[in-house]
């Protein structure tokens, strides 16, 4: 059994959130490295590896962390109370920015917006005792969803699905099929989310938009978001959401690969064995996912069946390189950085994606034009890095960069004083 930390994957997490919070914090949104961004619809970029990537390494964490696969209602609590606390999280950053306070604006604002993240940030990732953590979630879930759909005005269009919500969902699934199920179930079940969800996109007629598409705004799963989402996707497309109702079926197969490759982690062969099977079933998964490619096209933002062999492939082909390199042949210098940020994700998930707000609602008179008003995050970048490089998309990923020396630099402090955030 393996029970000791398995190395090569908290680098590979690492190495996941490391390019996460490059490609979510670039110096100028306008200039951009393509492969930083995602592909425009149909297509795969080393951005879009990034969400699936998470939602595989999850998959491979729970037998890791349940080799003995007891299940009793203890157990089943600590896994809702963790999909619960995830998911608020989640949400949270999208409340973020809209949260009004006794007419307060500027400064005054930001304080009351920071303390509450704090609180709140405190309530789902304190260590308390599992009614505590029920009571805090619970209470905090309803929070938000009387305020979205209490017709306050600030929360009318406050978006609800997200990543850290998707990975919640996934997680709660994932474990009860792995504690609950043998692994032939698992697989005749990942089996038919991705082949009930290719069918549903392209035999199921789309109501006031006709025949079954796979186009953009026009899909199955973008109708079921605007029916059962309306007024809460997100903000770019308005009437869908990349992280949608319909979609998350088949992101819960990313988690049941994981489960699978974690499973074989816990078999009684040698390390070299595993890396074989593993090095082959990235193969096969890579192979079979580019075929279906050609009727089901690989697509992130309706997260086809055929992106999530292809990313899932991918996945363990990259977490088999590591394996090998770590855990079998002892190659760990170099490495270190990367475990750094692998065994603290959540604090960057959580915070990362506040900082910039915050940063953005601090607001002056531009010092080099007096007429206009600038805020504290622009000024930083176009006053303190983009002088230095003429190329605009060379100091928009510097940007990025010097965003993730920060983060190291914290992370570095968290992992020296042996501080680890968790849900």
């Amino acid at each position: 059994m393996v029970r000791e930390r398995l190395i090569s994957l908290d680098v590979f997490r690492g190495l996941t959130i490391l390019l996460m919070t490059i490609v979510n914090n670039p110096g100028d949104w306008g200039n951009v490295y393509p492969p930083l961004l995602h592909a425009h619809w149909n297509g795969c970029t080393p951005t879009d590896l990034v969400f699936p990537f998470f939602v595989f390494i999850m998959g491979v964490a729970v037998p890791l962390a349940m080799p003995e696969k007891t299940y009793d209602n203890t157990t089943f609590n600590k896994i809702l109370i963790r999909s619960l606390r995830m998911f608020c999280l989640g949400i949270f950053f999208n409340f973020f920015g809209k949260i009004q306070l006794f007419g307060l604006d500027g400064i005054p604002l930001l304080i009351g917006r920071l303390a509450i993240t704090i609180a709140v940030g405190y309530a789902l990732m304190g260590n308390f005792n599992n009614r505590l953590k029920n009571i805090f979630a619970v209470g905090i879930l309803l929070v938000y969803l009387i305020l979205a759909y209490g017709g306050f005005e600030n929360y009318q269009d406050v978006r609800l699905p997200g990543v850290l919500q998707r990975i919640a969902i996934v997680y709660f699934v994932v474990a009860l099929l792995y504690l609950k199920t043998a692994l032939k179930t698992q697989i005749i079940t990942g089996a038919v989310l991705l082949l009930g969800y290719w069918a549903i996109m392209t035999l199921i007629p789309v109501p006031g938009f006709g025949e079954a598409n796979l186009e953009r705004g026009t899909n199955l799963a973008a109708w079921v978001d605007s029916i059962l989402l309306k007024g809460h996707n997100y903000h770019e497309t308005k009437t869908w959401d990349p992280e949608g109702i319909l979609s998350t079926l088949p992101s819960i197969v990313n988690g049941i690969i994981g489960l699978f490759i974690g499973q074989i982690l816990l078999l009684s062969v040698t390390k070299i064995q595993k890396a074989q099977k593993m090095g082959m079933i990235g193969t096969l998964l890579i192979f079979f996912g580019l075929i279906w490619d050609l009727v089901f096209p690989i697509n992130k933002s309706i997260w086809t069946s055929s992106y999530v062999l292809f990313t899932t492939g991918l996945a363990t082909i990259c977490l088999t390189i590591l394996y090998y390199l770590i855990d079998i042949k002892e190659y760990k210098k170099g490495f270190k950085l990367f475990v750094i940020w692998g065994v603290n994700p959540m604090i960057v998930f959580f915070a990362s994606q506040i900082i910039p707000q915050a940063l953005t609602m601090i607001r002056f008179q531009n010092p080099s034009n007096p007429e206009e008003q600038t805020n504290l995050l622009s000024y930083l970048y176009y006053s303190g890095i983009a002088p230095f490089f003429s190329n605009p998309m060379t100091a928009s990923l510097a940007g990025a960069i010097t965003y993730v020396a920060i983060w190291t630099f914290i992370l570095w402090i968290f992992y020296r004083n042996k501080l680890i955030f968790k849900v």
